[in-house]
């Protein structure tokens, strides 16, 4: 697998460099960047499998970069300084990322993802949704959320799912298009990812999104009826929770 590495600093290239060179054999580091300008061309002139980027540089970042190679064909590993939004812009995308410092366990990781990825082929509309959260990083309702599937991968925007329901260890979407999604992902992990959006978990079962409430009927609990008919229970520990988020979604 030959890779490129590009970081604006000195130290994380050399660091990353050895960790790679100790835990990843597969890989083959076939050159170097500080900036995003140097790295389009060794890209382009070397055509690497995949590119450990740094995402804030001085001058043009590693987003800008991407946007002007247009769809990329190689694999990115994204090597980043904690930021709420941007990790959020990944995580939506199912993005490869690494926190600075590089912990060597999650370097692993991203490396197998990577590999798997090039053995089947898996790209473009990940791609595509990847470009467009970066560029709404903090933006979470214009964000695009990439699902993992049997097949490879489906693309939604957030306003088209009206609710997740848990079946099993699955996370099954249920969309505007009266189409449905199973992701062999456990609701908690979406729960955990849409927080700050306009997604309540209001039942064990239920991950709903509050926009697409068309009705609310009073109880110990209560319950809603969303856009799609489907009438959800509200457990009685999440009715002031929700109640709240109601309030401050619509304003009233």
């Amino acid at each position: 697998m030959k890779a490129i590495l590009v970081d604006d600093e000195a130290d994380g290239i050399r660091t990353l460099q050895k960790l790679l060179e100790r835990h990843c054999p597969q890989v083959h580091i076939v050159g170097t960047a500080v900036n995003a300008d140097s790295a389009g061309e060794l890209i382009g002139r070397l055509q690497p499998d995949v590119v450990f980027l740094d995402i804030q540089m001085p001058g043009k970042t590693g987003i800008e970069l991407l946007t002007e190679m247009g769809k990329p064909d190689f694999e990115v590993v994204f090597v980043t300084a904690y930021n709420e939004y941007m990790l959020q812009a990944l995580q939506f995308s199912a993005a490869d990322y690494i926190l600075k410092p590089v912990d060597e366990d999650r370097l692993v990781e991203a490396v197998a993802r990577v590999t798997k990825r090039l053995s089947e082929g898996e790209k473009d509309e990940q791609s595509s949704a990847l470009l467009h959260n970066l560029f709404n990083a903090g933006q979470p309702g214009n964000m695009r959320l990439c699902l993992p599937t049997f097949k490879g991968f489906t693309v939604v925007k957030l306003g088209e799912i009206i609710y997740c329901e848990a079946e099993r260890s699955y996370t099954i979407f249920h969309l505007v298009d009266g189409k449905t999604v199973t992701v062999s992902k456990p609701l908690l992990d979406y729960d955990n990812l849409l927080k700050g959006t306009t997604f309540l978990r209001v039942h064990k079962s239920y991950l709903i999104n509050l926009l697409h409430i068309k009705e609310y009927i009073r109880g110990e609990g209560g319950q809603v009826i969303m856009s799609d008919g489907a009438e959800i229970e509200i457990s009685r520990r999440r009715k002031d929770e929700f109640l709240v988020l109601v309030k401050d979604v619509f304003k009233y």
